[in-house]
């Protein structure tokens, strides 16, 4: 048998609990954004990119068209090639607080690259959310082998054959080949090289045959002999 009152109050929170998920989600939602520096907005932002790698590689690539390189930078022969050129985190360009240090363009609240929240430019942040998933994205390449390998439809990129469970994520220009023969390219289709377009999933076995045959081009470019036609070849 039913509490009178205590099935009266529980019904309320039931219905009260439903309006607030169904009808009121976007108000709530509404009023979180215009909270200044709400750490939850700014977690969900991050998670949000975290998530979405390859989607964050696309927007910093076209962030940093947006902003091109500063007047006066070059890529140095001195810096490694197994990082991208960043020419906004040197000293010497960099833009400070309130622009990002990978992109150079304005950084807005909750690390956005717009200003959604409409408060205007961030004061301090140094990094967009996306710019910072695309980053550690272009560093790390093979910690998303899942999402790329769904990307070519579990296709091994060189063969065409079904890839297998030891599958790895390669570059299909080699690194060492883009510091060398494309250095003088615009820095925004320098940060290609690092990102989705020159990535692709190969069967371990197609990966040490190609790594053999760079390893002999690099050997062939210090004795000055032609290097093969299958090297550095874009899939």
């Amino acid at each position: 048998m039913r509490n009178g009152s205590g099935s009266a109050t529980s019904g309320r929170e039931r219905a009260s609990s439903r309006r607030c998920r169904r009808g009121s989600r976007s108000r709530c939602c509404a009023t979180r954004w215009r909270r200044a520096g709400s750490p939850s907005c700014r977690r969900a932002v991050e998670f949000y990119w975290r998530a979405h790698p390859l989607r964050a590689d696309r927007l910093a690539r076209a962030l940093a068209r947006r902003s091109g390189a500063p007047q006066g930078w070059g890529w140095g022969e001195d810096e490694s090639f197994r990082t991208p050129p960043a020419p906004y985190r040197e000293e010497r360009f960099a833009k400070g607080p309130g622009s990002c240090c990978i992109c150079g363009q304005p950084v807005f609240r909750f690390g956005w690259h717009r200003d959604l929240a409409g408060a205007g430019r961030a004061s301090r942040g140094q990094w967009h959310a996306p710019c910072v998933a695309a980053w550690k994205f272009w560093n790390a390449p093979s910690d998303q082998a899942r999402l790329l390998k769904r990307l070519q439809g579990r296709r091994c990129g060189t063969t065409g054959r079904r890839l297998l469970r030891g599958a790895e994520v390669d570059h299909r220009i080699p690194l060492f080949q883009v510091s060398r023969q494309h250095r003088d390219l615009p820095w925004p289709d320098l940060l290609g090289f690092w990102g989705t377009p020159n990535l692709q999933v190969i069967n371990r076995r197609a990966h040490v045959e190609k790594c053999a045959a760079e390893a002999a081009d690099r050997a062939r470019s210090r004795t000055g002999r032609a290097p093969s036609p299958s090297a550095g070849v874009v899939a």
